[in-house]
């Protein structure tokens, strides 16, 4: 299936910047919210994207120009009806994500490409929200942030996933300059269940008194060769986002992935990273 037309649901730091790729990749894309206020704020952000990406050469004037051409917003998901495919990119929240399905089952066409950027669901349930017909063309497509510069895009089908489906947003994904690896339709999928024990230890480690955020995120950067540490990677994906994976995964895998103590109280405190203004490190100084 030649996929022309991409929908995006969901204008967070996620949704927004699927949405830059595949504009910069010559597709037509529509990205939607509830509030236009979010989808003004993610435009001005995705202009910044941009002029920082020129300032440094990853982008040219050329790029910026092909943004604006292919990229729109809507309020409607009506607007929706001539999309290709659709991604899903909203709040990690089953049910969420159903009512966002179910929605989109009144406008798509019969055989829309439909995928979630879950990053801890499981495909073969959040297919259960779809009609039956649907199910086929229907996969997980987990990219990571920020998308504007990372590779990788785990690839999940459910159950009853087509492998034209497979094959179909593969090849999207490759259009968009990514590197999709097929994963087996698992909570937490590859990546995430790495990441989060790496992050649950990095967290017992300051519980302990063994090392500051700081240090251990110096030490990770020096002795694993990590572009960024585990708490400044952390409060740029959200803590609070963070809780809810380690929220999933516990439920689905037991102790292992128990949440620790520090990080739940850092959420309720509102310390949930770059986007509050502090987390494990300060952002609203100076």
């Amino acid at each position: 299936m030649t996929v022309n037309t991409i929908g995006v649901v969901g204008a967070g730091m996620m949704g927004s910047e699927i949405a830059l790729v595949m504009a910069l990749a010559g597709k037509a894309v529509l990205l939607s919210d509830r509030d236009q206020a979010l989808l003004d704020k993610a435009v001005a952000k995705l202009d910044g994207v941009l002029e920082k990406g020129i300032a440094r050469d990853f982008y040219s004037d050329d790029d910026k120009d092909r943004v604006q051409d292919n990229l729109r917003t809507t309020l409607d998901l009506g607007d929706f009806a001539p999309c290709d495919m659709v991604i899903e990119a909203v709040f990690e929240d089953e049910e969420v994500k159903a009512g966002v399905y179910r929605a989109l089952g009144e406008v798509l066409a019969p055989a829309c490409l439909i995928a979630s950027n879950t990053s801890s669901i499981s495909i073969s349930v959040l297919a259960s929200y779809l009609e039956e017909a649907r199910r086929p063309f229907f996969l997980g497509t987990h990219f990571f942030s920020p998308v504007s510069r990372m590779k990788l895009v785990e690839v999940i089908p459910g159950l009853e996933t087509a492998e034209e489906t497979v094959a179909s947003v593969t090849a999207v994904c490759e259009e968009a300059g990514k590197t999709p690896v097929p994963i087996k339709d698992v909570v937490g999928f590859a990546v995430n269940r790495l990441i989060h024990i790496f992050w649950i230890e990095a967290i017992r480690l300051v519980e302990e008194g063994v090392a500051t955020p700081e240090d251990i995120d110096t030490a990770c950067k020096l002795g694993m060769g990590l572009p960024v540490g585990p708490f400044r990677l952390m409060d740029a994906v959200t803590n609070n986002l963070s809780l809810d994976v380690q929220e999933i995964l516990h439920e689905a895998y037991g102790p292992r992935f128990m949440p620790r103590p520090l990080l739940k109280q850092m959420v309720k405190a509102g310390y949930n990273g770059r986007s509050a203004g502090k987390g494990w490190y300060r952002y609203d100084e100076g």
